[in-house]
C-alpha cells in the first residue's frame, strides 16, 4: 500500500479552530467543512498570543500509520508559513496533557500565495514540542498511536524562534485532503 487518505472532502466534520484565545489572546479563526475539504478562515492578532489553528477530534482508536513514512497535504494556501502538528496516544503524550498544549510533534511547512500545495512531510521531520518550545530531550515518534491532526499558524517556529513567515491579519485556506504516503511517493 503506497498511500492511504486519513481526511477529504467532507471527512473534515468535527474538526474544530483552537485560537490563542485560550492564552490572552485576540486572533479568531473558524472551520467550515464540505465537499470542498476544510476550509479555515482568521483574523490574526499578533499581540498576546499570536498563533490560530484547526484540530481534528481526538481519534478514538489512534490511527495506526507504522505502513507509511510520511504524510502529505494538499491545501490552497495563502503564501504563509504553517506548522502540522500531531498527538500520539502514548504513555508520555497523556501524561503531557496535564501540561497546557501537551506534547506535539511538529513540522513547518510553506503554501503558495495562490494555487495548490502539495506538501509532503516525513515522520523523521517531527519534532517534539510543548507550547512551541522544543523539547530537549530525545522522544521518538509513535507512529502506530497517532490520536489528532492540528494545522497553525503561529508567530513562533517550531525551534521557538519567531516565524519568518508570520503574518497578521486576515488568513484563509482550504485544506483538501491528508494523506500517508510510502516513502519515495512525492508531490
Amino acid at each position: 500500500m503506497d498511500r492511504k487518505t486519513l481526511f477529504c472532502g467532507d471527512g473534515f466534520v468535527g474538526w474544530q479552530a483552537l485560537n490563542d484565545t485560550i492564552m490572552g489572546g485576540g486572533s479568531q479563526g473558524h472551520c467550515h467543512c464540505g465537499s470542498w475539504g476544510l476550509e479555515f478562515t482568521a483574523q490574526v492578532v499578533r499581540q498576546g498570543g499570536g498563533f490560530i489553528s484547526c484540530r481534528s477530534p481526538e481519534l478514538v482508536p489512534p490511527l495506526d500509520l507504522g505502513p507509511f513514512s510520511a504524510l502529505r497535504l494538499v491545501m490552497n494556501g495563502d503564501g504563509r508559513r504553517y506548522k502540522l502538528a500531531l498527538a500520539c496516544n502514548d504513555p508520555l503524550s497523556r501524561a503531557s496533557a496535564l501540561i497546557p498544549g501537551g506534547l506535539r510533534w511538529v513540522s513547518e511547512f510553506d503554501t503558495a500565495a495562490n494555487g495548490t500545495s502539495r506538501v509532503v512531510i516525513p515522520f523523521t521531520a517531527l519534532r517534539p514540542v510543548v507550547r512551541a518550545k522544543p523539547v530537549s530531550i530525545p522522544i521518538p515518534f509513535d507512529v502506530q498511536r497517532v490520536s489528532r491532526f492540528q494545522l497553525l499558524h503561529s508567530r513562533f517556529n517550531d525551534s521557538g524562534g519567531e516565524n519568518p513567515g508570520f503574518r497578521a491579519g486576515p488568513l484563509r485556506f482550504t485544506l483538501r485532503s491528508i494523506e500517508a504516503v510510502s516513502s519515495g511517493l512525492d508531490r
